[in-house]
């Protein structure tokens, strides 16, 4: 039942301290252990007036302040809801003293109403009846001011608060409702237009930070003004996420992810012996299977990435810039590089071709894709999920047998080098591999 029987407010303000209640009719019966809990009963609202009758000056009353409760989140959700079946929108800066509480006295374990009662000292008129809870509420209140800075309440308080910066369009109680828990988040703007995809290992924490700061960042700003809707989708770690908002940004396009966004260019060094020399020859996604194919190195969206790339190589490592196709020479004469004493003469026989692929070798060999060493997918286990892969290729996470089979019936997608470079790094580290046959 997600009706109020009764309203009670201590307002508090440089006029002093100020108080208000009321009996509302619930327009429903209460049931008995409300009545038992409150001590209110049917009988006693059977003649007090409907929310919507008193809503507009409760409205007016509660204008400018801060909400404060205890448990903020449920009373603040039975007010919102009252709020909108009367035609008005609730949406004040919420306080939770529970957090508060826990920010506060980190040592201790409970924070529940009556535990702050005994811990304070705080006097009791009634539990359980509006006005008699947010008279201890207020009693808190004070409590705190007599044993801490006034200025570390006030950073408290406003960590926890964390709103004065959510964008307008944005139901505040959408703070309450974020986990602290990993996974993706989505910003949806108008016409539910995807804008933004994120991952965190905590998404309430991560999503506030967007808001948090005064919009010094030209990209936060633009956000802010555009933003409608959030969604969250919850993963059992980080793995899952990071394989969740690739997967999504490609999908999805939000116009804010330029650097995850797909690209349809994928190109690789791959070695090539010709003649004497060991030349590097840029090959396309098109045209191998990179998830299958050996002796390829490095991952790039463009001809000219890849070349700025080899380039940057030849400069490390003293090799020959003709030898590597990058500048055309004529034969028998040095390249530019060896001007300069950045190669050690392959071009003009001073090094040997042997000793030159060598150490092209070497110097590639950080950039060597890994070839999927497993007959067929593989499943990669992160708490009760499991991220099944195929050939460097996400399939998609599953928490059954059923779904494993349903992504193994799917076609294996394109390789794609952001979820790749995930994978690689992920199965450097211990983890739970495995096999599934089809």
């Amino acid at each position: 039942m997600d009706r109020i029987t009764e309203i009670g407010i201590v307002l508090v303000d440089e006029n002093g301290v100020r108080q208000w209640s009321q009996l509302i009719q619930p327009q429903t019966r209460i049931p008995a252990f409300i009545e038992q809990l409150t001590g209110i009963t049917n009988a006693m609202v059977a003649e007090a007036p409907h929310f919507e009758a008193v809503a507009e000056e409760l409205a007016a009353l509660l204008q400018g302040y801060l909400f404060i409760a205890h448990n903020a989140r449920f009373d603040y959700g039975f007010l919102k809801n009252e709020f909108k079946r009367s035609g008005l929108t609730f949406q004040p800066t919420v306080l939770c003293t529970v957090k508060l509480s826990r920010a506060l006295f980190p040592e201790h374990k409970h924070h529940n109403l009556d535990s702050l009662i005994q811990r304070h000292g705080l006097t009791v008129t009634g539990r359980h009846r509006a006005l008699a809870d947010a008279q201890l509420i207020y009693q808190f209140w004070q409590q705190i001011h007599l044993t801490h800075d006034p200025v570390i309440i006030a950073d408290t308080v406003k960590s926890l608060i964390g709103r004065s910066s959510l964008p307008s369009n944005i139901d505040r109680t959408l703070v309450d409702d974020l986990p602290e828990s990993p996974g993706v988040y989505l910003f949806y703007g108008e016409n539910d237009l995807p804008l933004y995809i994120g991952k965190s290992t905590n998404i309430r924490q991560r999503v506030l930070s967007h808001f948090s700061a005064d919009h010094s960042l030209s990209k936060e700003m633009s956000l802010s003004q555009q933003l409608r809707r959030i969604d969250w989708i919850e993963t059992a770690g980080e793995l899952g996420a990071l394989l969740m908002e690739a997967k999504l940004i490609k999908t999805l396009q939000p116009i804010h992810n330029r650097r995850l966004r797909r690209k349809n260019a994928l190109c690789a060094w791959q070695l090539q012996q010709q003649a004497e020399h060991l030349h590097p020859v840029l090959t396309w996604a098109d045209d191998l299977d990179f998830g299958v194919q050996d002796n390829l190195y490095g991952l790039y969206h463009s001809q000219r990435d890849a070349q700025k790339a080899l380039r940057s190589i030849a400069d490390q490592n003293q090799l020959c810039l003709s030898v590597l196709g990058i500048e055309k020479t004529p034969k028998g004469r040095p390249c530019f590089a060896q001007q300069l004493k950045k190669c050690k003469g392959v071009c003009i026989g001073q090094e040997k071709p042997a000793s030159h692929a060598a150490r092209l070798l070497m110097a590639m060999n950080k950039l060597k894709l890994a070839t999927w060493s497993y007959s067929g997918a593989m499943g990669i286990q992160e708490g009760d999920e499991l991220h099944v892969i195929d050939h460097w290729c996400y399939l998609g996470t599953a928490k059954n047998e059923a779904e494993v089979y349903d992504l193994l019936g799917s076609s294996r997608p394109a390789f794609d080098r952001d979820t790749y470079l995930i994978l690689s790094k992920a199965l450097k580290k211990p983890v739970r591999l495995i096999h599934i046959d089809k």
